[in-house]
Parts: C-alpha cells; sequence; structure tokens
C-alpha cells in the first residue's frame, strides 16, 4: 500500500573481518518485567474490544504518567478503534491516531496534549466501515481467507474475525498460529507485516508493547489487507541464505555495499511510484538479492544483532537528514525514518517467551533486509557518524532527551516525530552496553543529544517536514534554505 504524511494545516565493499560475539545472558528488558506488564494490562481490564492503558504502562522507554493522562490516552485509544478506519483514503493511507497517542504518552505527554495530538488527526480520518456478516462465517475456516487478503474493504472483517479468536485463545496463541507457524498458510500474512512501508508491524509493536489485545486484532487485520508485492522477493532471499555457508558480515558493512554498488545506487528515479518495487527490483534485482542474502543471524547472536540492526537504522536515517543539498535545511527521510520507528518491536519479541526462538531469528533477518532495501529505495544517501557528530544544534539548551523530545507533545503533527524520537531514545538506552563493540555506528550521549536536537529542530523549521528519497537532489527542492 502506498503511503504519505498528510499535515492537516499545511503541510561497499564488504569487511571479510567478522566480529565475533556472544549471547549476553542478561536481557536489555527481562521478560520477568515483561510478564508482569503484560499481568498487569491484563489483570486492568484489556480485552480484544477495550483498550486501557495504566499510569504504570508506558512502554519500553518506563516514563511516569498520571491517571488523567492514563485515562485520556484510553478514551482516545477507544475512540479511534469504535469511529476510524485503518486508512484515511481508498488509496491506503495509514491512520496513524494510535501510533500517535501511545508514542505522545510513552514520552510523558499530558492530557492536554494527547487530546490535542487526537483533535489534529480526526477530521480527515474515514469512518469504520459495515462488516460483511458472510466473510466473518467463511473466515472461521482460515482456508477461505486467501480471496479476501489484499482488499482494505475486507478490514472490518478480519477485525472482527480477530477480536473473536485473541478473546477465545489470547494474542499469543492467535500470532504464533496465523503469523509465526512457518508454513505456507501462516507466511501470507508474515510476509504482508513487512507492507505498507512496515505499517502493519508498527501496529503490531503498539499492541505487543502496551499489551493491548485490541490493537494487536487491528495490527492482524491491518496485515490481512495489505499486499504482498515484496513478499516473493524476500521469500527468496531468505532461501539464498539459508543456503550459504558464509557468516554474515556487520551490518554496516552492508550499507556500505548497497551505498558502493552503481548499479544500485542509480536504480530508483524520482518518477518510481514505489521505489523498492519499481526502482531497486526492477533495476538492480539480483544486486539487491546479493546483498540481502547475506543476512543471516545465529540464534546466540539474536540480543546482539538486534541492537545492532536498530543501531544501524537510526544512522542511516540521521546520515541522511545531515547530507542535504548545499545550502539546504537538514531533513529526515518520510521512509527511512519508518524502518526506525518500527523498530522497538524487534526488542518486546526477542524478550518475549511464547515466540520460539527460531521466529525471532526470522523476524529479525526479514527487518535487517528490509530495511537495506528501502535504504537503496532511498538512492543511497551519504552514511557519515562524522556528519552527525558535527552538526550544531541551534538551541542547545536541552541536556536530556526527556527536555528535548517534549518540545514536539503540542507539534501539529500524525506522529511521525515523537514516534522518531522515541524510538531514537530506546535505541540509546539499548546501545549502551555495547559502545565498546566496533560494530555499534552510534555512540555516546553527546552524540545522542545531536540526534535529538536534528529530529526536533527539522521538524520544528519552517516548510515540508520531510524528504521523499533524500539520496536524490530533486527531492529537496522544496526544502528552504539554510540560511
Amino acid at each position: 500500500m502506498r503511503h504519505q504524511t498528510y499535515h492537516h494545516r499545511g503541510q561497499l565493499m564488504i569487511s571479510p573481518r567478522l566480529v565475533p560475539r556472544t549471547l549476553s545472558r542478561i536481557p536489555i528488558y527481562s521478560k520477568i518485567q515483561y510478564r508482569r506488564a503484560s499481568t498487569m494490562a491484563a489483570a486492568a481490564g484489556s480485552t480484544a474490544h477495550r483498550i486501557y492503558v495504566s499510569p504504570e504502562n508506558t512502554g519500553l522507554w518506563r516514563v511516569k504518567q498520571t491517571e488523567e493522562a492514563s485515562k485520556k490516552v484510553s478514551e482516545l485509544l477507544q475512540e479511534d478503534l469504535e469511529k476510524h478506519h485503518v486508512f484515511f483514503n481508498k488509496d491506503g493511507f495509514h491512520n496513524h491516531i494510535s501510533h500517535h497517542l501511545l508514542a505522545l504518552y510513552g514520552t510523558g505527554a499530558g492530557a492536554s496534549s494527547l487530546q490535542l495530538g487526537y483533535n489534529n488527526n480526526t477530521d480527515y480520518q474515514r469512518p469504520t466501515l459495515p462488516p460483511h456478516e458472510q466473510v466473518i462465517e467463511e473466515l472461521k475456516s482460515w482456508d477461505h481467507a486467501k480471496k479476501y487478503l489484499g482488499q482494505e474493504k475486507y478490514y472490518p472483517d478480519f477485525l472482527r474475525f480477530f477480536q473473536k479468536e485473541i478473546e477465545n485463545r489470547g494474542y499469543e496463541e492467535v500470532l504464533n498460529e496465523y503469523v509465526f507457524k512457518g508454513d505456507e498458510t501462516a507466511d501470507e500474512l508474515f510476509s504482508r507485516l513487512f507492507a505498507g512501508f512496515l505499517h502493519p508491524v508498527i501496529q503490531l509493536m503498539y499492541g505487543l508493547e502496551w499489551h493491548q489485545p485490541a490493537i494487536v486484532a487491528m495490527a492482524l487485520a491491518q496485515t490481512a489487507v495489505h499486499s504482498n508485492d515484496l513478499g516473493p522477493f524476500l521469500h527468496e532471499a531468505e532461501k539464498a541464505a539459508r543456503s550459504s555457508s558464509t557468516d554474515m558480515s556487520t551490518i554496516s558493512s552492508l550499507y556500505h555495499a548497497v551505498h558502493d554498488d552503481k548499479k544500485l545506487a542509480n536504480s530508483v528515479h524520482m518518477s518510481d511510484s514505489n521505489k523498492v518495487r519499481d526502482g531497486v527490483l526492477a533495476h538492480a534485482r539480483d544486486e539487491m538479492l546479493k546483498i540481502v542474502s547475506q543476512v543471516k543471524a545465529k540464534p546466540e547472536e539474536l540480543e546482539e544483532r538486534t541492537v545492532e540492526m536498530y543501531n544501524c537504522a537510526v544512522w542511516a536515517a540521521a546520515s541522511a537528514a545531515v547530507h542535504p543539498p548545499k545550502g539546504k535545511m537538514t531533513r529526515f527521510d518520510f521512509f527511512l525514518i519508518h524502518h526506525v520507528n518500527a523498530s522497538p518491536v524487534w526488542l518486546v519479541i526477542k524478550d518475549s517467551p511464547w515466540i520460539s526462538t527460531e521466529t525471532k531469528v526470522r523476524l529479525l533477518e526479514w527487518k535487517i533486509r528490509m530495511d537495506l532495501m528501502q535504504y537503496a529505495a532511498r538512492a543511497c544517501p551519504p552514511l557519515s557518524v562524522e556528519k552527525i557528530a558535527s552538526y550544531k544544534p541551534k538551541d542547545s539548551a536541552g541536556k536530556s532527551a526527556h527536555e528535548i523530545l517534549s518540545r514536539v507533545h503540542n507539534l501539529d503533527d500524525d506522529g511521525h516525530v515523537i514516534k522518531l524520537g522515541r524510538a531514537a531514545a530506546i535505541c540509546h538506552e539499548v546501545s549502551k552496553k555495547y559502545e565498546d563493540k566496533d560494530w555499534l555506528p552510534l555512540k555516546g550521549d553527546d552524540l545522542w543529544l545531536k540526534v535529538y536536537h536534528l529530529i526536533v529542530e527539522s521538524a520544528e523549521a519552517p516548510g515540508q517536514r520531510w524528504v521523499r528519497t533524500t539520496g536524490l537532489e530533486e527531492a529537496w527542492k522544496d526544502i528552504p534554505s539554510a540560511d
């Protein structure tokens, strides 16, 4: 599905050196912590039809919240579930309200900011559509589901179906059966998780991270109605990787391999409707396959590779932002940020005892492949830690992520900015224990403060908020001059 932001009021040569890794015995977010949060959410009364977020349930960043904000976010999330469709138009542009609200809540925003964020993004939403009772009946035999996949008009039917399944079985069992099972039927949904610029998996993230069965049901229904354009290529890459006996190099070296491949770097044009499908895969498919088929994580590397993936996603996005054409303001790439915004769910997945290790590794490998493909689709913007480090914030008053990110709590936005800031802050935290590793591009509190300022100042600046394909100079034409 195509996606575009909506503004309510405006608008490599691969290193042969392999880095030895060991599986850490201490997870970043402990399974005990995860189980306690899950139990807490269940005890609070969250169901497949009712959303309730307690003051203690604030997501991975673990901020403090108030009863007032808890009541407000629960009320607004419930209203969004009951009143709004998954797409706000018939072109498949996504409703971000649930992401926006939970990202605000998970960064400490108060009730008034939550209400403002909601109010700014409701008048263009489509209302919920009536279900097709016959389709719901047919979905009871999942063999009939295939003919309804990829069609947005059946979203209400898939939502009802998955709500009922989760109500009866719990979302853990439902996900393992319908998405993670590993057979041909489950792979229909597994592949679609990565469609629509990762929106299905982003929706799933907010359901899993906040232990909300209703939001998981929304994510599964959204997944079901997305297309599967990239599935065949990703399955081919997976098969090629499994047949290889070569160990995987560092993820940053794979980014450099994409960047240094001239055919890949020149495979996309502004006229391409979907720059992954119509650019990269249409013009440099073999070159892309050669690189992404090198992605092969080992179970004992799961924790470190998860952090490496996450850190590299922020590095690529921030690098692209600080490499504008001469004289232009900094801006983030609208598509690269989705790969940052989705990344926290891989921390949740990693520490979920009900997901098999095999599935965790597979999900991680697919994410890394998608990251590399999206980087190529953005015309391979330059990669440089030094350039990020040289960024000079216009307002250096903020000394912490909380202080800096709070500036966008009342920003007129559809949620992309606060999601990006929150994801960067979580990445900063989980990266700290690995700052002695060569494979980690972004490290050090001072560098991360630059990243936070870059996110906020790019969003606050006048003019168009995002660039769509930062590696193409013509994509920057409407960005104001920095002078």
